[in-house]
Parts: C-alpha cells; structure tokens; sequence
C-alpha cells in the first residue's frame, strides 16, 4: 500500500469520525430540546389540573365575576389544546390569556375577605404560583435547549450533515409584551 493511499484512508477515516461526532452532538441537542418541552409540559399538566380546583373554590364566593372565571377556563382549554398539537406559538399566546385572567382572578380575590381566609384557596393560590414560577424557569431552559440546537444546526460544517439528515430547527417559546408588562392594579380593581 503506497503512502498516498494510507494517508488518504486516514483521511477519510478522520472525516468519517468527524461526521459521527457531529451527529452524535445534532443528536443530543435535539432530544435536549424534547426533554425540555417534556420538562414544561409536565408543570403545563399540573396547572391544567389545578385550575378547575381554583375556579370552583372561587365561585362559592364571586358570583359577581363570573366572567373572569370564564376567562381562565377559556385560557387554560386553549394552553392545553396548544400543548397537545405542540403549537409553541399558539402555547405563548394561549398562555399570555391564562396568565392575565389569573392575574386579575388573584387581583378580584383581595375584594373577598371570606375567600382569601379559605384554606382551600390559599393552597391552590401557592400551588399555581409555584407552578407558575417553575414553568417560567423551564420555559428559559427549553429556550436555551432550543438556540444551542438551532445555532448548531445552522454553524459550518455542522450545517451540512443537519441538512443531510433534515435536523430541523426549533421555535423558541415567547410570551406577548402584554404579559411581560407591569401589571396595572387600578384597571383591575375599577
């Protein structure tokens, strides 16, 4: 075997490595971002779960707001119906709906003395809340799990076997500014 053909099998051998590294790591980013959706959707699923419990221990006390109760059942029918059809768009925006009306739900509640006194509520108030800061820390994780993967998939020479094997890129999950904003207590209580 000439020295040519030894150095070009080398060659080849190390490119060959190379490629399986590559895709190797496409793989890894890929399911990183699939466990941090999974992750999200697990703390999605609990809220869903608990909201109903809220709403109904709200009713006994707020007949007079019927329509916020109804906008947080609205909201959280359309986050679920976004997180089953993996809609990370319509989920930002579904959740930006559901956010508000439990933001003004918690607001409405300091109006019922008898309410804010219930065990009951006060647990489901924590247990949201909670849930609510930890899909806000998930969210920042999957956002992350996401550009790491669409910036890889995008970087040369990786960009060739992503395209080879159609790695596709990932939505990142935003919420509207709305929601970003500071709440406005006095339209709430008006």
């Amino acid at each position: 075997m000439s020295m040519t053909a030894v150095i070009l099998l080398v060659g080849v051998l190390l490119l060959g490595g190379y490629a399986v590294l590559v895709y190797n790591a496409l793989v890894r980013l890929k399911h990183g971002v699939s466990k941090a959706w999974a992750n999200i959707d697990v703390l999605l699923r609990q809220r869903h779960e608990e909201l109903p419990k809220l709403v109904e221990a709200c009713k006994q006390y707020m007949q007079h707001e019927r329509s916020t109760l109804e906008q947080v059942i609205q909201a959280r029918n359309a986050v679920a119906q976004a997180r089953d059809r993996h809609d990370v768009a319509a989920l930002g925006a579904a959740e930006t709906g559901l956010r508000a009306g439990l933001g003004q739900l918690f607001a409405l509640a300091e109006n019922y003395p008898q309410l804010k006194a219930n065990e009951s509520f006060q647990h489901l108030q924590q247990r949201i809340s909670g849930l609510e800061s930890g899909i806000a820390d998930r969210r920042e994780l999957y956002n992350e799990a996401v550009n790491l993967n669409n910036v890889r998939i995008e970087q040369f020479p990786d960009v060739v076997l992503a395209r080879l094997f159609a790695f596709q890129a990932a939505e990142l999950l935003r919420f509207s500014e709305a929601e970003k904003a500071d709440v406005d207590l006095k339209q709430l209580f008006s």
